[in-house]
């Protein structure tokens, strides 16, 4: 799984911006945010970066340092080319610098110490147990003490019981193998683009955080944006009755 996303490239950033599930889970944060004070004069750590999304979120609601990791080469080298102002609707620019790099969330080298670190879909691609664990300890470790980590992680057991097409991904199988299941997907752009991601339930998420450290861990259902003409009130609620994805919130 290290180098999906050098092929997949570009067309992330599409399911990105267009999938009604990825719109939740940047409300979901969002929200947590608010919920945490927000962001301002803070370090940031986002994990599993990707094209910078969350990243740009982050320096554009005013962090003082904010630094995007991805393994692949080809996402960081799409982060670093979109502009800064890019994708932060509202927000006012911070002035702050942003700092990618290429690494593996499992064997993180020591780029902190940060307030904050955010995780959206990372941990959903450890490979076994080990790498799973690693991730969590790495992380707590680029933390200070009374550090915070949000990831938004997938919702295990929903094949083949619910269709998750509406919101922009489509799950093709599930196969047993090794420490989880690996599911074979669909990022619903045009046309779909493939990829594969293993099916951990929420205890391993917590087992793994707790093992590395960290004091707390809590969980929140996802959040979904106000219904608009494209997507009313209906459809989030069906969205929020299966949601594909929660919120993990864990304390140093």
């Amino acid at each position: 799984m290290r180098t999906q996303y050098d092929t997949i490239g570009a067309r992330y950033a599409e399911a990105k911006t267009t999938a009604a599930s990825a719109a939740a889970d940047t409300h979901t944060l969002r929200g947590a945010l608010e919920a945490l004070g927000g962001v301002h004069g803070l370090d940031t750590l986002d994990l599993a970066c990707g094209y910078g999304y969350t990243t740009r979120l982050l320096a554009h609601a005013g962090a003082r340092r904010t630094v995007g990791l991805d393994i692949s080469e080809r996402m960081i080298a799409l982060a670093r080319a979109h502009a800064p102002s890019e994708e932060a609707p509202g927000a006012t620019p911070s002035g702050a610098a942003i700092e990618y790099v290429v690494g593996d969330a499992a064997e993180m080298p020591q780029l902190g110490p940060f307030h904050l670190a955010t995780a959206v879909h990372l941990f959903n691609y450890a490979p076994d147990r080990a790498a799973l664990h690693g991730m969590f300890r790495s992380i707590r470790a680029n933390l200070r003490p009374g550090g915070r980590l949000l990831a938004i992680v997938p919702n295990a057991g929903a094949f083949p019981h619910h269709d998750w097409s509406p919101y922009g991904l489509r799950i093709l199988g599930r196969h047993p193998a090794g420490d989880a299941p690996l599911l074979r997907a669909q990022f619903l752009t045009d046309p779909p683009v493939s990829f594969e991601f293993r099916e951990w339930a929420h205890a391993d998420f917590a087992e793994a955080a707790v093992e590395a450290g960290f004091a707390t861990v809590g969980w929140q259902p996802a959040r979904t944006p106000p219904p608009d003409a494209d997507r009313d009130e209906a459809f989030w609620a069906a969205y929020r009755a299966r949601p594909i994805s929660s919120l993990m919130t864990c304390a140093a």
